[in-house]
């Protein structure tokens, strides 16, 4: 089973919960092309970085006995323009930005996300670009209603292998929030 990120339900509202995550490591790579191509494309490239492929420096994979399924959630956000997207998987909690690997992919970069309060909204279902950004459409009426402000773009997280039965998939919409 995957490593899951870590996070503090802060409080329960209709259609969402309000959520503390603590600062993390991601690996993340821009894709380009339409929402499902993006994400296989993205998802190639990361999960060879966490399996251990292509490394200029550190240990052979991410985590002991890590493969592509071993971290989660996947992540993916619009880009600054239609057709271009920013996906990454969330690393293993405890490792350090030391203790990363080098990419030898140039288009892989790690970084640390710091503290955030979010909205989620957790569902099973397909992973398309519809099903998506009609539950993104929800929490954002949601989050508004509550009378919080939005202060970033909505995350689309996938949590479960593309062998999983798409109606047993645990997908989320995250969209952060100010405090």
């Amino acid at each position: 089973m995957a490593e899951q990120q870590p996070y503090r339900v802060v409080s329960r509202h209709p259609g969402f919960e309000l959520r503390r995550y603590p600062a993390h490591l991601v690996a993340e790579v821009r894709a380009e092309g339409g929402f499902e191509q993006a994400a296989r494309d993205a998802f190639r490239s990361l999960a060879g970085y966490v399996a251990g492929a292509g490394r200029r420096r550190g240990p052979d994979r991410v985590a002991r006995g890590a493969g592509p399924g071993a971290v989660a959630p996947f992540v993916q956000e619009e880009g600054d323009r239609p057709g271009r997207w920013l996906a990454w998987l969330v690393l293993p909690a405890g490792l350090t930005p030391d203790a990363l690997p080098e990419p030898a992919d140039p288009r892989i970069h790690t970084r640390e996300v710091p503290e955030q309060l979010a909205a989620a909204a957790r569902f099973a279902g397909r992973w398309t670009a519809r099903a998506f950004d009609r539950r993104a459409t929800t929490l954002g009426r949601a989050v508004t209603a509550a009378g919080l402000r939005p202060t970033g773009a909505v995350r689309y997280a996938r949590f479960d292998p593309p062998w999983k039965p798409w109606f047993l998939r645990h997908n989320e919409v995250v969209l952060p929030v100010a405090e």
